[in-house]
């Protein structure tokens, strides 16, 4: 919804797509460009993937976040560099293999599709967990197998319809943008058929762009979102434990870690930030004398 409002407060004329679909498969230079950043990504989709909550969901975001950072020209990300689509792709693709992790070994579905599939399994007879391997391994090396199977079938498939699918490009802009909208309301109201689901996406379309326009990250936010609710529920349960307590969070080892390394990230970005200002406002002060 963001994108959209951006591309109507800029009036885009969008040409309509003639280029040979030949020409857009990657080259062999195009390969060694990718090279560096197919790795990143793979990695940190990867790692990403088995955290629980928007581990997936941001995998493709902070990929690119962190290829734009690495690169030596990152003013032409946007405009369709390669390492600007490979990040973000081997980041999601990975991350999607990654989340099997969690709930296979340990029976946690790290996010909605995931505990989709744990229930399909429970309902089979099957309990995800740290017995899988030995009570059922025809089940683990058969979604491990499906895993390569299901890769060698998206290349077979889409390879030959890259032509079907260039042809939306094709539409005139005018006539694309109603359509995607349209789509959104369609999804947000298949969740739980809502109509209010529909208005808080509407209403994040517009903060989306808000933040655009004001040149904030909007990854942290939907990191915020997916994560709050978990982080809330999980507070509640220390407090009980503790009796009310915040002393829990101190005096056990691994929350006392997690603060700790917590502040020490924090302090990492602020004080940078702190000593750039100053030196900002040195250099007015010097100019004003």
């Amino acid at each position: 919804i963001s994108e959209i409002l951006l591309n109507f407060e800029q009036k885009i004329d969008r040409e309509v797509f003639k280029t040979r679909v030949k020409g857009l498969l990657p080259t062999v230079r195009d390969w060694i460009q990718a090279k560096g950043a197919i790795v990143r990504g793979t990695f940190i989709g990867f790692f990403l993937g088995i955290l629980p909550g928007g581990g997936t969901i941001l995998a493709s975001f902070v990929a690119y976040a962190v290829e734009k950072k690495c690169s030596k020209y990152p003013e032409k990300f946007g405009t369709g560099v390669i390492e600007g689509v490979a990040a973000p792709e081997s980041a999601n693709n990975s991350a999607a293999q990654g989340a099997f992790i969690p709930l296979l070994t340990l029976g946690i579905p790290p996010n909605a599709i995931m505990a989709v599939l744990l229930g399909a399994l429970i309902i089979h007879g099957v309990t995800p967990g740290p017995l899988l391997l030995k009570q059922h391994p025809e089940v683990f090396w058969g979604v491990i197998g499906s895993m390569y199977l299901g890769n060698l079938m998206l290349l077979i498939l889409n390879l030959p319809l890259i032509g079907l699918w260039v042809q939306v490009l094709k539409v005139p802009y005018p006539i694309l943008m109603p359509l995607i909208v349209l789509f959104c309301m369609i999804g947000a109201y298949t969740v739980a058929n809502s109509v209010t689901d529909i208005i808080f996406m509407l209403i994040f379309g517009v903060v989306g762009y808000l933040m655009k326009k004001l040149r904030y990250d909007a990854p942290p936010m939907i990191l915020a979102f997916v994560l709050g609710p978990m982080m809330e529920f999980s507070l509640k349960q220390s407090l009980m434990l503790s009796k009310g307590t915040f002393k829990i969070f101190l005096t056990r080892p691994i929350s006392a870690t997690c603060l700790a390394l917590t502040l020490i990230l924090l302090c990492l970005q602020i004080f940078p930030w702190l000593r750039i200002k100053r030196l900002g406002m040195a250099l007015e002060s010097e100019e004003k004398l």
